[in-house]
């Protein structure tokens, strides 16, 4: 049987802030690729109001020690919306530091793990969508260029209305349940994700 082994490393978006059944999108992607074919463990390392700058210091010993050479080790990189979020009035990562900081993961990454990186999803605040817009695209571009498959999330929801409704009944920026279904129907959709061979389950 196979091994495979996912780290989710990222923020509150992978982490699920919202969701009252505490599944997110990552969750739920793994609940429906598990079969009986394959031995499917999955690590959330979720952060909340982590930005790329913090996640580049800490992703490699987390998975590390989750990600041992004997298995199918695999991780997948979320992140963005957290850089584009305005404090005292300035970014609280610039867009050159995260596409930086995005691209020193990915380089790491893709040479120990097979990699995917998922792109920011929209909030219920249309100035930071705008900034969101820009840096998922920049992410993309970043992936690209090493060779590593991109799965936009924003351009498919920032048109849900459904979805974003969904943000502003909670906290203005995380969905709750419904929304993260929507990221995980995204995501397993793409030709990109690993198990797209296989549909999401009712309980997605």
């Amino acid at each position: 049987m196979q091994d495979i082994r996912i780290c989710f490393v990222g923020d509150s978006f992978v982490n699920g802030t919202g969701d009252e059944t505490c599944l997110g999108w990552a969750g739920r992607l793994c609940a429906a690729a598990k079969t009986d074919n394959i031995s499917l463990t999955y690590y959330n390392l979720g952060v909340r109001r982590n930005t790329s700058e913090d996640i580049l210091q800490r992703w490699e010993q987390e998975c590390a020690l989750r990600l041992p050479d004997f298995c199918d080790g695999r991780m997948v990189l979320s992140c963005g919306v957290n850089d584009m979020l305005s404090e005292h009035d300035q970014l609280r990562v610039s867009p050159e530091d995260s596409r930086s900081n995005v691209r020193q993961i990915l380089q790491q990454a893709s040479a120990k793990y097979k990699t995917i990186m998922v792109g920011p999803a929209p909030v219920g605040d249309a100035a930071l969508n705008s900034r969101i817009k820009t840096i998922s695209a920049a992410y993309a571009q970043e992936a690209s260029a090493l060779g590593i498959p991109f799965i936009d999330v924003f351009s498919q929801l920032i048109t849900d209305r459904q979805y974003l409704q969904d943000c502003n009944s909670s906290d203005g920026l995380h969905p709750r349940s419904d929304g993260y279904s929507a990221i995980a129907k995204v995501i397993a959709a793409s030709g990109n994700w690993w198990f797209r061979q296989i549909p999401l389950t009712q309980q997605v």
